[in-house]
């Protein structure tokens, strides 16, 4: 049994006007890779997310640590305002149009 997708603990809206349509076999692969478990489900969409092939791995992620160590140092500095997990989510809620709200409530 495929478990929904969730925002905030409320269904996400698959079928939404943000989303575009579907090949038969892009449809397949989606609902394969939903039955995958997390630790593959995030080695796939690293996979998929590298798009140049002209950057290895290795090299993103390098990248990527460069860019936690630079994150996690602004934090230690005191340079950036923290925001707790709930209030973002809270926010984002909030800019989205009634209707979307709506049908995250379905």
């Amino acid at each position: 049994m495929d478990l929904p997708l969730t925002i905030g603990g409320r269904p996400l809206d698959l079928d939404s006007r943000y989303n575009l349509p579907m090949s038969p076999k892009a449809q397949e692969n989606l609902e394969q890779a939903r039955r995958l478990s997390p630790d593959e489900q995030d080695w796939l969409a690293e996979c998929l997310l590298i798009k140049d092939d002209s950057i290895g791995f290795e090299e993103a992620e390098a990248a990527w640590s460069d860019e936690i160590k630079r994150r996690l140092d602004e934090i230690d500095a005191g340079e950036v305002e923290m925001i707790p997990g709930d209030e973002v989510m809270a926010r984002m809620l909030d800019r989205l149009s009634p209707e979307a709200r709506a049908r995250l409530k379905k």
